[in-house]
């Protein structure tokens, strides 16, 4: 038996995607979902509970993804726990494959690979993955999947999930890079944005998401060395990459620039997101 946690806010158009990918299987029903709906003023909750009538569904009036993860914690039953985004896709088959290959090895925190969804993505947004799936830091894993799963031992690591915007890169920073496992045959399927401008908000979020972590946890920082320029230096020696590259580069630009001025405003309650890919 294992716990997700599913913190959801307006997500009425991509619950059910997300709540039946679970159930596709006949090991669904050995599964705890809980599913948090957390300051919604749509029926995120009401769409939820009629794709899954066995789901979990926990409402509060509090917009806070990371009050939900604790909401959700407090809960959950079983390990591993999954903490799973609202809007991607997951097979049981994909849960049960991670929870064993965690047991197998003692990996206190793993997550699945991904697969990218392009639907109606213009050729901007395809080339920028195209690029930032071949970061080395990247196929390390638990990075824009968005779904981790953290044994019981991994759990201990803190206590609650802080109020910040990077719950993710938090729990990733816990971590030694060979305590985290990607299960590489296992997928989480995400969508990408239909618009450059829905991925570059994504990044900004990202980005000002690793500004407050930096600043509110230095001490984890050790644990996530990156390496831009050098990564970048080996993209840019394979010729077929380039205009990926490119563009890759002047998102992140704007990303980071748009994330340094929010962040020294001391914006991090703005959450930008992207809503083409959840239509």
């Amino acid at each position: 038996m294992s716990s997700i946690i599913i913190p959801a806010h307006n997500e009425e158009a991509v619950v059910a995607r997300s709540v039946e990918s679970l159930r596709n299987d006949a090991d669904a029903d050995s599964y705890q979902v809980i599913l948090v709906a957390n300051g919604c003023s749509d029926r995120t909750a009401e769409v939820a509970r009629r794709a899954w009538p066995h789901i979990d569904v926990i409402e509060t009036d509090v917009a806070s993804k990371s009050n939900a993860l604790n909401i959700g914690d407090e809960r959950a039953t079983s390990f591993p726990r999954f903490y799973m985004d609202a809007d991607i896709s997951l097979s049981p088959r994909a849960l049960s494959i991670i929870g064993a290959r965690m047991a197998e090895t003692g990996a206190p925190a793993a997550a699945p690979s991904m697969e990218m969804r392009f639907v109606d993505a213009p050729w901007t947004v395809r080339a920028y993955y195209r690029a930032w799936q071949q970061l080395p830091y990247v196929k390390e894993g638990m990075i824009g999947v968005g779904v981790y799963a953290l044994s019981e031992e991994g759990r201990r690591r803190f206590d609650e999930f802080p109020a910040i915007i990077a719950d993710d890169g938090y729990v990733r920073r816990l971590f030694k890079p060979g305590e985290r496992l990607c299960v590489t045959e296992c997928k989480s399927i995400v969508t990408a944005p239909s618009s450059l401008w829905g991925l570059i908000k994504i990044k900004t979020r990202s980005r000002l998401g690793g500004y407050e972590l930096t600043e509110k946890f230095p001490e984890l920082l050790e644990n996530e060395p990156k390496d831009y320029a050098g990564a970048a230096g080996q993209l840019a020696r394979r010729p077929s990459l380039w205009p990926a590259l490119l563009v890759y580069l002047g998102v992140n630009l704007i990303a980071r620039l748009r994330a340094w001025r929010m962040h020294r405003r001391r914006a991090h309650g703005v959450w930008e997101r992207d809503d083409t890919s959840r239509r």
